[in-house]
């Protein structure tokens, strides 16, 4: 697979969501509308060009997006030579632009905020300096997203029955973060502990990012995966086929409530009803503790083509309307435990995000 990187990817793999190549200055993305037919990596210059890759989905997944929205503030500060009021005010309008791509998603915001001081801190300083700090905390933020990866994916990992079949829903794994991935973080450290774990990929209409991201990802990791249609997974919890559920989240809120693509709340009813563990990872950016609960989570409406058609080809007759929330909140009664690189938090027993602040 060539990515045409100047430099080894910070993701760890050989494959990347999201990096930033030096010897060009751009942001490099794996356009993930073209999996698993096509590979291909598109590079990106200016913040706008990354807002639009954000809005696009050339890249998704929480943890993703928050990196690729700080590498593109870092792209401003390598082009922006204006003195530092100037600078700040450039800053703040791309960061702007950037945070509303994609308003469910919680990690987009920390991380533009997180740049945002970053740069409040540098602005007094020469613009290559400027650059260099601001290129450095974007980098920094995606080194801790890998390394958070890898500590909930063993928390997670320990409470994977051995042989089980798991569960997940959409994708959160290296396509999703900035590498190694949050639920199939937890599918790779269970894998890798010789578990003898396999995994049922649910679809997840309408862009089937179960069936062309995740399957994509554990097959060329050699980790069991069958790929099953949403409207399935009641026939196989009722069969006893499942021992373990994981998902990822865009946004928890402080009660413990999980937003995550649509689909998820419904899996989670399943689960609790035929007494499957339901779990969620996610790092410590995705909790939302000024989100008292789910109630006050964002809900994303994306476009109708996206339900109406698939590949270009029509499924709704036109005329006719299709709604698209692209996420749903589980409550935080139906989440058996929330794994984050600072540990692990069960809802059902009353534990909310805020005994893991720092």
């Amino acid at each position: 697979m060539t990515h045409g990187l100047s430099r080894e990817p910070l993701s760890g793999a050989d494959w990347f969501a999201v990096e930033y190549d030096p010897a060009t200055d751009e942001v490099v993305m794996l356009d993930q509308r073209l999996l698993p037919a096509e590979i291909e990596y598109r590079r990106y210059r200016t913040p706008d060009e990354v807002a639009g890759a954000i809005r696009d989905m050339v890249v998704r997944g929480a943890p993703a997006i928050g990196i690729a929205a700080a590498y593109g503030l870092a792209l401003l500060a390598r082009h922006q030579d204006a003195d530092e009021k100037m600078f700040l005010v450039a800053n703040g309008m791309a960061g702007r632009i950037l945070n509303e791509t994609r308003p469910t998603a919680v990690n987009l915001g920390w991380a533009i905020a997180r740049m945002s001081r970053k740069a409040g801190a540098l602005a007094e300083r020469p613009p290559h300096d400027r650059f260099e700090g601001m290129l450095a905390e974007a980098e920094a933020i995606h080194r801790e997203d890998v390394e958070a990866c890898r500590r909930m994916g063993e928390l997670g990992a320990a409470d994977v029955p051995e042989g089980a079949v798991i569960l997940t829903h959409c994708n959160a794994g290296g396509l999703a973060t900035g590498g190694y991935g949050t639920a199939l973080g937890v599918v790779r450290a269970a894998h890798a502990q010789g578990k003898g774990i396999r995994v049922l990929a649910d679809e997840t209409r309408p862009y089937l990012q179960g069936a062309r991201l995740t399957a994509w990802e554990l097959h060329r990791d050699g980790i069991p995966v069958e790929v099953i249609t949403d409207n399935m997974s009641g026939h196989f919890f009722q069969k006893r086929e499942i021992q373990f559920v994981v998902v990822g989240s865009d946004r928890i809120a402080a009660n413990s409530d999980v937003a995550n693509k649509i689909g998820t709340y419904a899996v989670a009813v399943l689960a609790n009803h035929h007494g499957v563990p339901f779990t969620v990872a996610a790092p410590w950016s995705t909790v939302d503790l000024r989100a008292a609960s789910g109630a006050d989570i964002p809900i994303e409406q994306r476009s109708r083509a996206e339900v109406a058609q698939i590949g270009g080809r029509t499924l709704v007759q036109d005329g006719i309307p299709c709604r698209h929330p692209a996420f749903d909140v589980t409550p935080a009664n139906l989440v058996d435990a929330i794994y984050t690189e600072r540990g692990v938090v069960r809802p059902k027993i009353g534990e909310r995000p805020d005994v893991l602040r720092g």
